[in-house]
């Protein structure tokens, strides 16, 4: 029994070629992408203002009772008037004045809410109506224009992921049709289905999920981090960007190592899903001889086995995927103690610690996102390299470089010393077959069961070539004429039943669309089928 199985044209491909590759089938969607992407960007952007009101905040948390007096003081005139319309505040009972100022953009943004005739304080310091009406008009505003920016981020990159992978299913289809029979003779039609529907759906459920927080998580993290960095350099405060410099690359190391790990399994799972796939396609195919020959627990049996081992490799993939968080999380929690640490052996006033909450809270989830980013991008990379593999395999037909069209078969077909073998096969299905076939003349072929019956009717349609020897009609090479003008001219009865899930008129009319309607009943007529369909 198959355990999982690599296909004959199966190849590696890096993360990088993959996505590069992916990309390139994206590029004529580039407008969405770019929409979606700068709207990640400027949501990570609005982050900002949120991290610049905290420190203000705090540096004021007491003060002194007269600011106004302090800044006479000790600023320059122009200052001393800027700062004049501060109003006073008090401390509050038990708490010290800090000797720290008032934050170089206040005086400023006082003098300019003053022309606009706004104050943005009451005379006992508290928050001025003005003030408060404007945030309660802004911030919501803010909110909407945050929320319809995470919209659009998300909305314009899950269509353009939809777009690619819908495109990338009927490349897929294109491609599988233009191959020869011996490609089909070479490869599992159960698995071949598997690679076919399975991996393009794996891939668009990867792009929905994370193309859009690939365009947003980064960017937050990158704002965060941008901002603790500032507020470092501006404190002097160089263990916490030591901090930042080592414990970056450790918050990455373990998602890189186990990435690799989840790529591997997550492969390997989807080849046991292809396994399991192929089975229940070939159960379906041969229902009738299982039931003749009663072995329908044998065969239970059998899909118990491979759906148990798909079973097992899936949650291989699965643990390895959730070891990521938990690595992310740990990896933190040993830097932020040690950051605690460094601050109350070097006294860091809480003043200096809190601002730099805010973006270690907000990073966090951008984090996270990032880390099962990775999960979600190793196992695309093993999606993407087994379509790409179906993709890169060539086993079409040969052309010639002018094809002769032929619209009608006028004298003879000749078979000339052919010799053919099956890819697969130790000996010859047709060994050194010399006869001519004329027009209006009936040819029967008769042989034992693998005698090359068959093979003969199908080096006639070209659906393969000769390994050796050639086949002319009217005196031109098969290999010479246009493979669609040949196909018009050879009709194939074969010996399985095949109908396709359409109408009856349908499946007689396949091959001949133009046919009208009195010419398939003409034609079921000539295949004594008529009355039976009438019935």
């Amino acid at each position: 029994m198959i355990d999982y199985k690599q296909e004959f044209f199966d190849r590696e491909y890096s993360a990088r070629e993959a996505y590069g590759r992916l990309w390139r089938s994206a590029k004529r969607y580039r407008f969405r992408i770019i929409v979606g992407v700068v709207c990640g960007m400027l949501t990570a952007g609005t982050l900002v203002p949120l991290f610049q009101a905290v420190q203000p905040a705090l540096e004021k948390v007491s003060v002194v009772q007269d600011v106004k007096a302090e800044f006479a003081a000790d600023a320059p005139s122009e200052t001393a008037a800027q700062t004049a319309a501060v109003p006073a505040m008090t401390v509050p009972k038990g708490m010290k004045a800090p000797s720290t100022n008032l934050p170089s953009w206040y005086p400023k943004a006082e003098k300019i809410a003053r022309k606009l005739g706004i104050s943005l304080t009451s005379e006992d310091g508290a928050v001025g109506g003005a003030l408060a009406f404007l945030a309660i008009v802004v911030i919501p505003i803010v909110a909407l224009v945050r929320l319809g920016l995470v919209f659009l981020n998300q909305y314009c990159l899950t269509w353009a992921g939809s777009k690619v992978v819908a495109d990338m299913r009927v490349e897929l289809l294109e491609h599988i049709q233009k191959q020869s029979l011996q490609f089909f003779g070479r490869i599992d039609v159960g698995m071949l289905m598997s690679r076919a529907t399975g991996d393009p759906a794996q891939v668009q459920q990867i792009i929905q999920v994370t193309l859009a927080q690939l365009a947003r998580a980064p960017f937050e993290i990158l704002v965060s981090v941008g901002f603790v960095v500032y507020f470092a350099i501006a404190n002097d405060m160089l263990v916490t960007l030591a901090l930042i410099v080592v414990g970056f690359p450790m918050f990455m190391l373990p998602v890189i190592l186990i990435g690799k790990k989840i790529r591997k399994w997550s492969k390997r799972s989807m080849e046991r899903g292809s396994v399991v796939g192929s089975k229940i396609h070939e159960l379906l195919t041969c229902i009738r001889v299982i039931k003749a020959y009663n072995t329908e627990e044998f065969e239970d049996e059998n899909y118990e086995k491979v759906n148990r081992n798909l079973l097992k490799t899936t949650l291989r993939a699965v643990r390895m995927g959730l070891l990521v968080g938990p690595t992310v999380e740990t990896v933190g929690i040993f830097l932020i103690c040690i950051f605690v640490v460094y601050c109350f052996v070097a006294h860091v006033s809480l003043a200096m610690v809190v601002p730099m909450l805010a973006p270690l809270l907000i990073i966090y989830k951008p984090l996270k996102q990032v880390a099962s980013l990775q999960v979600q991008i190793e196992t695309g990379t093993a999606s993407l390299a087994r379509i790409y593999s179906l993709l890169d395999v060539h086993m079409e037909l040969p052309q010639a470089a002018h094809p002769v069209v032929k619209t009608s078969f006028d004298k003879e077909i000749v078979f000339d010393d052919v010799s053919f073998k099956y890819d697969t096969a130790a000996e010859d299905a047709v060994k050194h077959a010399a006869f001519t076939i004329p027009r209006g003349q009936v040819v029967a072929v008769v042989g034992s069961t693998g005698s090359g019956k068959s093979t003969l009717g199908g080096l006639l349609a070209r659906f393969f070539d000769p390994r050796q020897g050639r086949i002319t009609m009217d005196g031109v090479d098969l290999r010479d004429l246009e493979v669609a003008s040949l196909r018009r001219l050879v009709g194939s009865v074969q010996q399985e039943t095949l109908l396709f899930n359409e109408s009856i008129e349908f499946n007689i009319r396949y091959g001949t669309p133009g046919a009208t309607h009195e010419q398939v009943v003409a034609a079921a007529k000539l295949a004594n089928a008529h009355d039976f369909i009438l019935s």
